[in-house]
């Protein structure tokens, strides 16, 4: 008699796990999406352009337009998912990211494509930070490290899978292709949501802040494209110079509003919390390399040593390639070392990794250009592992939906600086040789300066107070008791 109470309870709790194990591979599945979808479009530009009667210049604002929509929407999602509920946000998101990549993949003409696109990013802003947000409040502070150790996986994944597979899909398909296979990834999502994760029904109902939507949009559109237009061809010096001056001023303002407002969109008192507060400026330090190594090595590989799109694409590949076995040990490696530790000499370690791709020649063995990447690789995911936990290691479950939100904005931030800053450098350099064209050596000081900028983040994580990641390694001491 008494068994038969007691199993209902034992099957939830059962189910209840499951869930958490499952959690992150769904949120993983939309982060991949969304980052492979951001620069998988670059390699196809020269066929969609045939395809849509345009010319492969135009096609720029394809992949601009899909940026922009993303910057734009990400402070949205934390006021979302605690107005409408995070599960019915997070489906809603992907029904829309796979319509919206079917959308792209029927477009007749430019305009038509453009406006799929911003779709997609709209729907990308919403998809990524919600899906996080569902994640953090199911999963144990104990657990979260191995939760964010998978999670680190795509968004490592998608901008180095990018290049080839778009150039493969073009090569043996068409480019409409590099759309449709999101159709079945979310097909796939909305079922892992629907049969994981349960609804929650909001307990409040936030206002939305209009005046802080409207600066923060401005600001960060102004921002992404400042940043992404530096070293583009038929964009002046004047004109990115006016679209950054536009992004700090509305920056600035947003900052007086947020300091007056109950509730701000993007809530800027959660940068005194020590360990978010150097999570946020060092982890976009780091992030840097991961907005610059993928077109720093397509500049280099294949305008300098003249590979194929294909070559340059698998060789750039293998940096993923560690990164997937540094999955296997990150959790241990943390756990045995220390957050602190791990992340302050890490990020010397990365940085050099970075320094080491200026090095590469045309003479240079592919066998090295692949142990050199695939080496960084490994040491680059495990500094996002760790980062991307200790963002969440001293916030409650309250402050989960707008610590999200604010730390999607940063990072989308911090990789299209860590571009704009590569594409800088690259014409400093030419213009001191006084150059037309690129030459190795200006992408040889692109790799200096980003290495450079990724190690000055040990400055920041020697910051972290010791006692900041205690709920963390809760676990770890139970295992060691």
């Amino acid at each position: 008699m008494s068994e038969t109470p007691s199993s209902p309870s034992s099957e939830e709790a059962s189910r209840e796990r499951k869930a958490v194990r499952m959690i992150p591979f769904i949120v993983g599945c939309a982060l991949f999406m969304q980052m492979l979808d951001a620069t998988v479009v670059a390699t196809a530009i020269p066929a969609m352009a045939a395809s849509l009667g345009t010319t492969a210049v135009q096609m720029n604002i394809s992949i601009t337009s899909y940026l922009l929509a993303l910057a734009v929407f990400v402070p949205i999602s934390g006021w979302a998912a605690e107005r409408f509920g995070a599960r019915r946000i997070f489906i809603t998101a992907i029904v829309l990211f796979s319509l919206s990549s079917i959308a792209c993949a029927v477009s007749q003409n430019l305009i038509q494509l453009v406006l799929a696109r911003v779709a997609q990013g709209a729907a990308g802003a919403m998809m990524v930070p919600v899906g996080r947000i569902i994640m953090l409040r199911k999963t144990p502070k104990e657990d979260l490290l191995k939760a964010m150790a998978f999670l680190a996986m795509p968004a490592l994944l998608g901008p180095i899978l990018g290049p080839p597979v778009g150039g493969f899909l073009v090569t043996y398909a068409s480019w409409h292709w590099i759309f449709l296979i999101n159709v079945p990834v979310g097909v796939l999502g909305i079922y892992l949501v629907m049969r994981f994760i349960r609804e929650e029904l909001p307990t409040t109902s936030p206002r939305m802040d209009w005046p802080g939507f409207i600066l923060s949009a401005v600001c960060l559109a102004a921002l992404v494209s400042g940043f992404e237009a530096i070293g583009h061809q038929g964009i002046s010096t004047i004109q990115v110079l006016i679209l950054l001056a536009t992004g700090l001023v509305c920056g600035a303002l947003y900052i007086q509003h947020a300091r007056r407002c109950e509730q701000p969109i993007l809530d800027l008192s959660l940068l005194r919390i020590p360990s978010f507060a150097v999570s946020i400026l060092g982890g976009n330090l780091c992030r840097f390399m991961v907005g610059s190594m993928p077109f720093l090595l397509a500049i280099l590989l294949q305008v300098t040593f003249n590979f194929s799109a294909f070559l340059a694409g698998l060789i750039t590949f293998t940096g993923a390639a560690g990164a997937l076995v540094m999955k296997v040990v990150a959790t241990r490696i943390i756990e045995r070392f220390g957050y602190k530790t791990v992340l302050t000499w890490n990020a010397l370690i990365s940085g050099l990794f970075v320094v080491l791709c200026a090095l590469f020649q045309n003479s240079t063995p592919l066998w090295v250009m692949v142990a050199i990447l695939a080496t960084g690789g490994i040491f680059r995911s495990l500094q996002f592992t760790a980062v991307n936990t200790l963002t969440y290691a001293e916030l409650n479950s309250n402050q989960m939906s707008k610590a999200s939100t604010l730390a999607a904005m940063a990072q989308q931030l911090g990789i299209s600086l860590g571009v704009g800053c590569a594409a800088l450098v690259l014409n400093l350099s030419m213009s001191w040789r006084e150059a037309t064209s690129l030459e190795r050596v200006d992408v040889m000081w692109g790799f200096i300066v980003i290495g450079l900028i990724t190690a000055t983040s040990f400055f920041s994580f020697r910051r972290l107070p010791a006692n900041a990641t205690a709920a963390l390694e809760n676990k770890t001491r139970r295992r060691q008791a």
